[in-house]
């Protein structure tokens, strides 16, 4: 996942407003205490934060990979 389609997906699910609310605001204890941006800034992966903020927030898991991405093969 690349950070374009990061900010897609959560604009897709959230809407623009809400999605940077959360991003911003929202702490994701499963990645240290700190929220979906600052995880980014830190260096955590994409993929992870986009996870991590998916099930902070009840995503139902169909749709927790995001716009234009495939579910993996199993």
């Amino acid at each position: 996942m690349r950070l374009s389609e990061f900010w897609t997906a959560v604009s897709d699910e959230f809407g623009v407003s809400y999605g940077r609310t959360l991003t911003h605001d929202l702490v994701l204890g499963e990645l240290g205490d700190v929220t979906a941006e600052q995880a980014l800034e830190k260096g955590h992966g994409i993929r992870e934060t986009w996870l991590a903020l998916c099930r902070a927030v009840d995503v139902p898991e169909s749709r927790w990979y995001g716009v234009g991405q495939r579910v993996p093969k199993a």
